[in-house]
């Protein structure tokens, strides 16, 4: 996030697109529910009517994939009508002409064609955009999990710049992780082109300072592989064993089959982790470790906000904390570290390796913990990034994108849209929830979400068991009627085994971040009898 948490209690505006946060961010929703209950205005952008639209002054209900389309529309109408903010756009920012260029050719006309949001609506809401100072906007994996994921991140960004709203409180860009100590995972480096605090592999300087620092030579001079590169290497033999810590790559991974496959073909795996998986049942060790509340250590959330994790219970049987493992394994390898403490890896080779966290030490961070970039001791920690219109690189670059489909359309055989996400009471495949029996009662088993309009059509009552098939495979679940879901879309998660999305999910990847298509390929809907009769 460019700015924080503290301040959705003073926004005028929000912008919320592609983040169902009152179920995957609900701590998150209520600050902005409580904004609006205090008057601050918000506009919703998302193909499903999911819980935060209640509370929302306009939802536009768009097109699953549709984002970018909608988006250079409303900045259209912001150049076309001068509504935007010119000062911010022209003098700290480059490529303004660029994106002008472009998003003309995106009229309301006709990006309504795409994205199904009447023009008018869309000049409306440019019009209220460009007269609330700052908004803030809001994303989450609605956004990414295309394979335009990248562009569409940019394309919010430009909006924002567009209109003024970076480096101010209660404006900026601000995407709410999809999980716990995802930020601090990307902080410290568990990126492949990246040490820790973002710096670069391919840097030459920064690999000595890495190489002195621990006592090495020959680190890697390019980037190393990302998940798919790695997954599609364990079944062509290039990649021969997997180390996997903390995740379960058979649930969450697009085509299950498909991923099983590889799994099975790599030579040797490492599992490590705080219960057995549908992962670990591919593992030839399995390393027990610590749970986060009987680890000493940091999290990172998603305002940048480094906090303090307290042992609060011992370690069961064998299980270790995860940074104890690691130097064991490397004692293995002939490597000594000297640190003996989460303590001692922080303040003595994280903070003092990074610019962004040199003023971060755990002295400093008792209490309500601090927002890097910290450059030193007595600096406070950045609430707001890129104040007064300074940015990192100097300049603010506008990225003009086009928008294009994804990767998978509904044709004859596979007439709609599936969308896949994250239900209120489970986390991700449900290792640590799935053990809770109360969570369990609340919700038990995967539904797949369809329309009134998909229901009559197909002949199905809410809580028939029906089968969802893609290209790829298909899963019987019961289906729920509701009104939350427009016609053409389905709308299921992947918390469940059995029944889990992502056993239909196409392996189809932006081409930069690579991240996968979860939120749109083809299924269609069969009742059981028309299911066992083909």
């Amino acid at each position: 996030m460019t700015n924080s948490f503290a301040e959705f209690a003073r926004a005028k505006m929000f912008l919320v697109i592609g983040s169902n946060m009152a179920e995957a961010h609900p701590v998150a929703a209520t600050f902005v529910k409580n904004a609006v209950l205090n008057g601050a205005k918000l506009i919703v952008i998302d193909p499903r009517k999911h819980r935060l639209v209640d509370f929302a002054d306009r939802h536009l209900q768009l097109k699953v994939g549709s984002d970018i389309a909608l988006l250079n529309a409303i900045m259209h109408v912001l150049i076309q009508e001068d509504l935007y903010d010119k000062a911010f756009a022209t003098g700290c920012c480059t490529d303004f002409e660029k994106l002008k260029e472009k998003v003309l050719e995106y009229p309301p006309e006709r990006s309504a064609d795409i994205c199904g949001i009447d023009p008018n609506t869309i000049r409306e809401v440019a019009r209220e955009l460009a007269a609330v100072k700052p908004a803030m906007l809001c994303y989450t994996l609605g956004i990414t999990e295309h394979t335009c994921g990248k562009n569409n991140v940019m394309t919010t960004a430009n909006l924002q710049m567009l209109l003024g709203n970076m480096g101010v409180a209660c404006g900026g860009v601000n995407p709410l992780r999809g999980q716990n100590n995802v930020q601090g995972a990307c902080d410290m480096g568990a990126l492949p082109n990246v040490y820790h605090g973002y710096q670069k592999v391919d840097d030459p300087e920064i690999r000595k300072k890495f190489e002195k620092a621990w006592g090495v030579t020959g680190l890697p001079e390019k980037p190393g592989l990302m998940i798919p590169q790695m997954m599609d290497g364990l079944a062509n033999g290039r990649v021969k064993g997997f180390y996997i810590f903390g995740e379960n790559l058979a649930n969450t991974e697009p085509d299950m089959d498909k991923v099983a496959h590889e799994l099975d073909s790599a030579e040797f795996i490492v599992c490590q982790d705080i219960f057995p998986t549908e992962t670990t049942r591919f593992a030839d060790v399995i390393l027990p470790a610590a749970a986060w509340s009987e680890n000493d250590g940091t999290f990172t959330n998603s305002e940048r906000r480094v906090s303090r994790v307290r042992t609060a219970s011992p370690a069961p049987g064998e299980a270790k904390p995860n940074w104890w493992i690691f130097k064991e394994i490397a004692k293995r390898f002939g490597h000594d570290w000297p640190a003996n403490s989460a303590r001692e890896i922080w303040d003595n080779e994280i903070s003092g390796l990074a610019k962004n966290f040199n003023g971060i030490k755990y002295s400093r961070i008792e209490a309500d913990g601090l927002q890097w970039p910290c450059p030193s001791e007595d600096h406070p920690g950045t609430c707001v990034l890129h104040s007064s219109g300074e940015f990192t690189c100097g300049l603010g670059r506008f990225s003009p994108a086009d928008w294009s489909p994804p990767a998978e359309i509904p044709d004859e055989a596979y007439p709609l849209v599936l969308s896949t996400g994250r239900r209120l009471y489970h986390y991700h495949t449900r290792t640590q929830t799935g053990r809770c029996e109360g969570l369990n009662d609340l919700l038990g088993e995967e539904t797949a979400d369809i329309s009134f309009a998909d229901a009559e059509r197909l002949g199905v009552e809410h809580g028939e068991a029906v089968t969802v098939r893609s290209r790829r495979g298909a899963v019987t679940v019961k289906a729920n009627v509701t009104s939350e879901v427009p016609e053409g879309m389905v709308w299921m998660a992947f918390h469940f085994n059995e029944g889990c999305a992502n056993r239909l999910t196409n392996a189809a990847f932006d081409p930069e971040t690579l991240t996968a298509e979860y939120k749109a390929c083809a299924v269609t809907i069969e009742k059981i009898d028309q299911a066992a009769a083909g």
